[in-house]
Formats: C-alpha cells, sequence, structure tokens
C-alpha cells in the first residue's frame, strides 16, 4: 500500500519560503482548461503545450511571457450644429485608460485597459461627425467609435428654433427660441445648455464640462490626453450662436461638436501597448503606428475593422 507524502514549506523573513520536495502544479489539457472558471493569478500546467501558464484575468498566458495590456483613447465622431438659431453639437463620447488621466463627464479615475490575447481579433470602429443643419434643420448625431468591448456614443446633435439637444456622448444645445439641453452619456460627457435669456442658443456639451450660453464661450470644454506622447486636448463641445468655442473641435479625428450649421468632428481611437508586439491592421481602418518610449501607439482615424497582436 502507497504511502502518501505531503511537502514540509517553511518560511523565513520577508515572503521567502522554501519547500522540501518539487512542486507539482495541477495538470489539464488546452481543452480542460478552457473548461475552467479561473481567476485572475491561477496557475496550471499545461499538458497539451508542455508549459506552465497563469490566467491574466482575461486570457491563459505562458509564464515569462509579456501581458499585452493596450491603453486606449476612444472617442466618437462629435454631433452636428444646427442651422436657424441653432445649437451646438455635442462632443463625442471619450473613453480613456491611459495612465492616470480621465474619462468624459467628470469620471477623474479613468478605466480598466484591456488585457489582450494574440489569438484573437478586436473590432475597431471610427465614429462619422454628424451633419451639419442647414437652413432651419438641425444637425445629425454623431457616430460610435469602438474598441474591444470599449464604446463610445456619439455627439448629441444641435437643435434649432424651439427644439431641445439631442443626447449623446456630451448633449447637444438647445435652440434659441425654446427647449432643453441635451443629456451627455455617464462616464463619457456633459450635457449641452439651453438658450439663454437673451435668445442665444445653447452650445453642445464637452468632455471636460457643460455647455454655456455666455456670449464670450459656449462650447463644453475638452479634455487632454498624452497618450501620443504629446499633450492634445479634444472633444469639445460647439459653441451655439453668439457663443464661441472652447477648443478641441474644428479638424478631423478632435471629436468635437459642430458650431451653427457645421459638421461635428470625426472620432479616433488610439492604442498604446508594448512595442515587443506587432499588430495586424485590418485592410479598411486607416491607422499610423509609431513607437514611443517602451510602447508602441496604433492612431486609426477611419473605417471599421478588426486587429490583432502577434
Amino acid at each position: 500500500m502507497s504511502t502518501l507524502e505531503t511537502n514540509s514549506i517553511g518560511k523565513y523573513s520577508g515572503n521567502n519560503v522554501s519547500i522540501d520536495d518539487a512542486l507539482n502544479l495541477k495538470s489539464y489539457t488546452t481543452a480542460q482548461r478552457d473548461g475552467l472558471t479561473a481567476s485572475a493569478g491561477d496557475v496550471i500546467y499545461n499538458t497539451t503545450d508542455n508549459k506552465v501558464q497563469f490566467y491574466n484575468g482575461s486570457a491563459w498566458a505562458d509564464t515569462g511571457t509579456e501581458i499585452l495590456k493596450v491603453e486606449y483613447l476612444v472617442i466618437a465622431g462629435g454631433g452636428g450644429g444646427a442651422g436657424s438659431y441653432g445649437g451646438g453639437g455635442g462632443a463625442g463620447g471619450y473613453r480613456n485608460s491611459y495612465s492616470t488621466e480621465a474619462s468624459g463627464g467628470g469620471n477623474t479615475v479613468g478605466e480598466m485597459p484591456v488585457i489582450a490575447d494574440t489569438s484573437v481579433n478586436y473590432t475597431v470602429t471610427v465614429g462619422a461627425g454628424g451633419a451639419g443643419g442647414s437652413g432651419a434643420a438641425r444637425g445629425g448625431a454623431g457616430s460610435n467609435s469602438v474598441f474591444a468591448d470599449v464604446t463610445s456614443t456619439g455627439g448629441g446633435s444641435g437643435a434649432h428654433n424651439s427644439e431641445s439637444g439631442g443626447p449623446g456622448g456630451s448633449g447637444g444645445g438647445a435652440g434659441g427660441l425654446g427647449g432643453s439641453a441635451g443629456s451627455g452619456t455617464t462616464n463619457q460627457g456633459y450635457a449641452g445648455s439651453a438658450r439663454n435669456a437673451s435668445n442665444y442658443s445653447g452650445s453642445g456639451g464637452g468632455a471636460g464640462g457643460v455647455g454655456t450660453t455666455q456670449s464670450a464661450t459656449g462650447g463644453g470644454l475638452p479634455l487632454s490626453s498624452s497618450i501620443t506622447g504629446s499633450a492634445i486636448s479634444r472633444a469639445g463641445g460647439g459653441a451655439g450662436t453668439g457663443s464661441s468655442d472652447q477648443g478641441g473641435r474644428g479638424s478631423a479625428n478632435l471629436g468635437g461638436g459642430g458650431n451653427n450649421s457645421t459638421a461635428g468632428d470625426s472620432g479616433v481611437v488610439i492604442l498604446r501597448y508594448p512595442k515587443s508586439f506587432t499588430i495586424t491592421v485590418g485592410g479598411s481602418l486607416t491607422s499610423s503606428t509609431v513607437t514611443v518610449g517602451d510602447d508602441k501607439v496604433t492612431t486609426f482615424t477611419a473605417g471599421t475593422d478588426n486587429v490583432s497582436w502577434a
């Protein structure tokens, strides 16, 4: 009859331990491993690959390999500004996981990065800006931007006459003859504004602040990110009639709301990851990649398709 033997573990100073026999990890085939309900930090021996592997919270990885941590800035297209007595468009939703930077709408803690798997395709979509209103037409809503399961909501449309601003990542401004401000999306952007007592139409909300109806300032404030290595302000709200915007809008890929009768800016998706990995980008996406320190930064400026890493 065999005798059950157990290891003896001795604890020394700090966190050091000793084991008097070899440590035998629980063994699984790849198929068995994939059927486990795993938690981050679980470690097994994979008998199919003959490797020690750990669960990083979203996928199994080999020990001794670098984790593919992808930090992101995902900004949707901004809403278009309206025509007659037109409200400004709201900025596109602003979601950020880079460093300690904030997301939109007052989310000062930002978001968690994506721990990606080299065997998986991830969707990237860059949202277009909403059309500008002509004549007495309201603006169009911006389109969503996407990376993996992260979706930023398109900016709200600017209203005309007595209509209300559209809801969105940041809300659109109300018309100069009445209506209410468009609402923003939690942790993405702020609300627009209603008209003021002088019948100035409302301004669109921005990632960094609510739209206002003062004659000197209007569009909601943008936010600044250094994910590319340089600080750039993006996702400012569009100004209503009689107001001026406060930056972070007016160019492609800033995600800002449109001013009176002008289209909203297109959005952008920016991904930052360790430079030891190589990204493969689907042909329907427009992108560029640069190296910044120990990382690579890939910026997507148009299209929708899959990306993967190796």
